[in-house]
This record gives structure tokens, sequence and C-alpha cells, in this order.
């Protein structure tokens, strides 16, 4: 119904909004854990739990087998403070009407300028990874003998568990699965550098790649701005200057969005941010693109004219 236009944006952002907020209220509030039965869950539980028995609450800062922690509360505050930082950041160029002289305004081009795309693609490719890797060993390399195999992923079922697990044991997919807290980053930090620049790689490539598919290239946003009235005060009404002067900015600030996407999206996960780092990315752009939708709209009813700018 959302998407009907019943609603207001995407019912699917919504969803996965709502998802995130779930995983990062659970973290923090949940009772007993599905991990260990009689041990608080969530970070705030077990403070409150700590404090009433007389505990160390520094034991609480890193928690072992997976449980949230002080210091995933703070690092995931401070992920959502860096990532609506970033997406605040952007260059704007003065745009004016050819037809109406005295409207005049900027074209954005935002740090982030793919947004979090890039690293939801290369989230599923490795998520594509694990499970053909998994299926493989499943298949032909359950006593790992298989070299060839062993190369693509190596797993093993731990005692009194039906499901399988990663062997720390150099793989492809070892290297594209990120280590989940601290203490596992300490036990195999190649492991996080390679997993950190092999993100940031992809993230760099799904950038560029999106750039064309998605119609943001300087080309593409310099015939939208030419077919809708605007141009760029100084240079010609033509779309080949106004493309060579967003070359300049476009490329490079798609490149430098990509990388800083990755590294927060892959150092998040490290530090056991609650709803992981890319939930928390996801969150903020959702929430950014309901903050523009609005801003359009106000945009729209002051300058009918702009709706031509912004398809409507």
């Amino acid at each position: 119904m959302v998407q009907k236009g019943w609603g207001f944006g995407s019912g699917i952002s919504i969803f996965i909004l709502a998802g995130v907020a779930q995983n990062i209220f659970w973290s923090m509030f949940a009772p007993v854990g599905p991990l260990e039965s009689g041990r608080m869950y969530g970070v705030f539980v077990a403070i409150a739990q700590t404090l009433g028995g007389g505990g160390d609450i520094g034991s609480l800062f890193i928690r072992s087998g997976g449980y949230p922690g002080i210091l995933g509360f703070i690092a995931t505050l401070a992920v959502f403070l860096i990532v609506i930082y970033a997406e605040g950041v952007r260059v704007e160029l003065p745009i004016s009407h050819a037809d109406y002289k005295g409207f005049r305004s900027r074209y954005p081009i935002k740090l982030l300028y793919v947004s979090n795309l890039p690293v939801i693609f290369a989230s599923a490719l490795f998520a594509n990874v694990y499970f053909f890797s998994q299926l493989f060993w499943s298949m032909y390399n359950k006593d790992l003998t298989n070299p060839w195999l062993n190369l693509l992923g190596q797993f093993k079922i731990p005692e009194g568990s039906t499901s399988p697990q990663i062997v720390n044991a150099p793989s492809l997919v070892y290297y594209v699965t990120a280590p989940r807290s601290l203490l596992q980053v300490q036990e195999d930090p190649i492991r996080a550098v390679i997993y950190v620049a092999i993100l940031v790689g992809f993230c760099i490539i799904f950038s560029l790649t999106w750039l064309e598919v998605g119609g943001l290239g300087p080309r593409s946003v310099a015939e939208q701005l030419v077919d809708s009235g605007m141009h760029i005060p100084g240079y010609r009404r033509s779309s080949k200057p106004i493309e060579l002067l967003l070359k300049r900015y476009i490329t490079p600030v798609t490149i430098l969005g990509a990388i800083i996407v990755g590294v927060i999206a892959g150092m998040a996960d490290f530090f056991g941010v609650f709803g992981s780092g890319m939930g928390i990315l996801l969150s903020v752009g959702i929430i950014y693109q309901y903050y523009q939708l609005l801003i359009q709209e106000r945009a729209a009813e002051m300058f009918p004219a702009f709706r031509r700018v912004l398809g409507e």
C-alpha cells in the first residue's frame, strides 16, 4: 500500500528501518539471551544486574560469546554520528533556470553520492560466496580433503550444534566474513585488514558501475539539467561543458564516498555495533531519504517549475 502511494516513502525501506531498530533495541534491553540461559543479553539489563549484585561493571565493556557490551553501544552512537555527518557533506554547484531569471538554486553532489548501495551489493556478493562455499563443502568436501574447495571455504560442525561454522584457516569465505568483535580481530588482525580491503575494493567497483547503470554519471546529470531548463551560470547552455564540470566532482567524490562507506561498514562490525554496520548505514540513509522527500515537497510547492527537475 505504501508503494502504491497510500503512504509516504518506500514500504521496503520502512521494513528495513524497523528491523534494524528492533535489533538495536533488543541489544540494549533484551532479558535472558538465546545463547546462554540465565545470562542477561541486553547491555543495559546486564548493567542493572551487575550493579545490583555489586559486580564489576568493567567486565561488561567487552562481553564474550557474542553478547552486546558497553563498547558496542558507544560504537553504535559514534557510527550514527559519523554517518549522519557524512550524509550532510556535499559540494554544491550553482544553477539557474533559463526561463525564470529569478530562480537560482544549487545542485548538491553529496559525499555519499551513490548512498549505501555499494556496500549492499558487496554484502550480497559476500553472502553468495558464503552460501555456495557451504553448499560445495556439504556436498563434496566434508572431510576437507579437496585442496581447491578448501581455498573456497572450510567449515566444521561443533559438538552439540547442528549448524556449520567457518574454520579459522585461510580461505575465500574466511576473508570475506567480518570479525564480529575486537577479540576476533586480535586473534587474526590480518583477516580484518584483508576483509576491509576487499570490501572497500568492491565498494569502489560497484560505485563506479552504478554511476552509469543508475543514470547518475556526469553525462546523464548534465542532460537532465539541460532538458529541465537548468544551466550553470557562466557556462553555455549545452550538456557538454556542464558534463566536463560535473566530471571534476562526481567521479572523485564517488570513489571517496565508496571508500568511506566500506571502511565504516567494516570497522563498525569490529567494534560490535548494535544492528551491524551495514544496518546503521541503511537506517541513516533511509531517514535521510525521508528528510529529502520533505524538502523536495516544500521546494516543489514554492517553485512549481522545479518539479521538472525533481521528475514530478
